[in-house]
């Protein structure tokens, strides 16, 4: 392992204080595709009345979104590597302001999806761009955790606020408010980057077309997308006729991937990289299973309060203000446990609490008074902020600094394939409609997530006593 890595939970060398102009035009990028992620889950309702599909078409327009996400967050985190971060995130600015301008353009149902994926490819930019800004003003060093605090607060809240911001949007003007939005922040974000943001690196060349080739590898990509792609549409059809044909497809993916990362020096998906860095791998790992519960709680949650309990998209989207109230409290107090006695205690802490909640979701019905809602959501805020901040911290503790893009672009691509999983999930439990025993059936399965999720920090903390 590289000596510049440090073992979980060890402390890290003394960084450069990050200038807050520098921190703000990062806080743009990062916030995108969290907001953009949640946002979506309170327009669900209207865009299947508008577009008259089903519950499982919606699954599609959610999964696509992540689906990409997860191999733009790894292609875009290896470009910043080469391009350098700030051109990188510039180009998913203006990517996100044409993207807001097509969705209320769309014809169709399929030009929504794909003006959703065009949306996915931009805001994929932030995360990893971010990190590699974050590492060149910290002179080089891990940022401390009060500056990923800052951070994992902006992506919490904005991704715990995206349900109350979009409920808002869709009654004010529609669904098509959702995506127009994207054309506002692009238009600031993108003059206040090119002037805030340091320069990149000499070593980092020129965006020219033949370069970029050179960098993507598009073979991995088809396969990764592949496999990724056809998981998710055997999962789906298994509310109806199982596609059977699709699992072996999966496999001659994974295979082809895995054949590809062999014989590649600088593969899309860095197998060898998470072979050759288990504390690395253990940590994605972790984030894909946390995310599989944040996003089945932020989709299930909003769909079950309107289709379930009839309130408006409003009121379903304030009912989980609470679990960004929580977040940005509990994302300062994360930081100082983390900055004393390392990652493990706050995870622990974060999985206890995304087990906790999800049990309590058992305990709603029909007849629930909606202010019994609210502590619900309280105890699910807080698992936020710990888990998110726990496992970026170890992040950066476990991955080599010259190679920051590419890990903390793997680490996303974990994220949204946990959160493709949960959609999958979504679309298996509502299939026949959204009702409380499909909430309680999701709770369930969310709960058996949490404990995988606490069984490593358990075992961590046994052995550090």
């Amino acid at each position: 392992m590289d000596a510049s890595v440090q073992p979980m939970g060890s402390p890290a060398a003394a960084p450069t204080r990050v200038p807050p102009r520098v921190l703000a035009a990062i806080l743009f990028g990062t916030v995108l595709n969290p907001i953009n992620s949640s946002m979506i889950a309170v327009a669900l309702v209207r865009i299947r009345d508008d577009f008259d599909v089903s519950i499982v078409a919606l699954s599609w327009l959610v999964s696509s979104f992540y689906l990409v996400t997860a191999v733009g967050q790894s292609v875009l985190g290896r470009l910043a590597d080469q391009l350098g971060p700030r051109r990188v995130q510039c180009a998913g600015f203006a990517l996100i302001a044409v993207a807001g301008v097509l969705g209320p353009l769309a014809p169709s149902f399929g030009w929504l999806v794909a003006a959703r994926l065009l949306l996915g490819v931009g805001t994929s930019a932030g995360f990893p761009t971010g990190l590699a800004l974050l590492r060149n003003a910290s002179g080089g060093h891990a940022p401390p955790p009060r500056t990923l605090a800052a951070i994992t607060i902006a992506g919490s809240t904005s991704a715990a606020l995206g349900p109350a911001i979009g409920g808002g949007l869709v009654a004010l003007a529609g669904w098509q408010a959702i995506f127009l939005v994207n054309v506002v922040v692009g238009a600031v974000a993108l003059p206040l980057s090119l002037r805030w943001l340091p320069r990149d690196p000499q070593h980092a060349g020129g965006l020219d077309l033949a370069r970029v080739r050179r960098i993507i590898d598009l073979p991995g990509i088809a396969a990764f997308t592949a496999m990724l792609g056809s998981v998710l549409a055997l999962l789906l059809s298994l509310v109806g006729e199982p596609l059977w044909w699709l699992a072996p497809v999966a496999l001659a993916a994974a295979a082809a991937l895995w054949w590809n990362d062999r014989r590649r020096t600088d593969p899309f998906l860095d197998v060898e990289m998470l072979a050759g860095n288990r504390a690395l791998l253990g940590v994605c790992v972790q984030y894909l299973l946390v995310n599989v519960v944040a996003f089945g709680i932020f989709f299930a949650l909003p769909l079950w309060l309107e289709a379930a309990r009839g309130c408006s998209s409003g009121v379903a989207g304030v009912l989980v203000i609470p679990l960004a109230g929580v977040a940005v409290f509990a994302t300062p107090v994360a930081a100082r446990m983390i900055g004393r006695t390392g990652e493990r205690p706050a995870l622990l802490v974060g999985a206890l609490g995304y087990l906790a909640g999800t049990l309590l979701l058992l305990t709603l019905s029909g007849d629930t008074p909606l202010w019994a809602f609210v502590p619900i959501t309280l105890v699910l805020g807080l698992p936020i902020g710990f888990n998110n901040l726990g496992l970026q911290s170890a992040l950066y503790r476990v991955s080599e600094p010259a190679r920051t893009g590419a890990a903390a672009g793997v680490f996303q691509t974990c994220r949204f394939v946990g959160a493709v999983l949960s959609t999958c999930l979504l679309g298996i439990v509502f299939a026949d409609g959204v009702d409380t025993a499909g909430l309680h059936e999701m709770a369930l399965v969310l709960a058996g997530v949490s404990a995988l999720v606490l069984a490593p920090s358990v075992r961590g903390r046994r052995r550090a006593l």
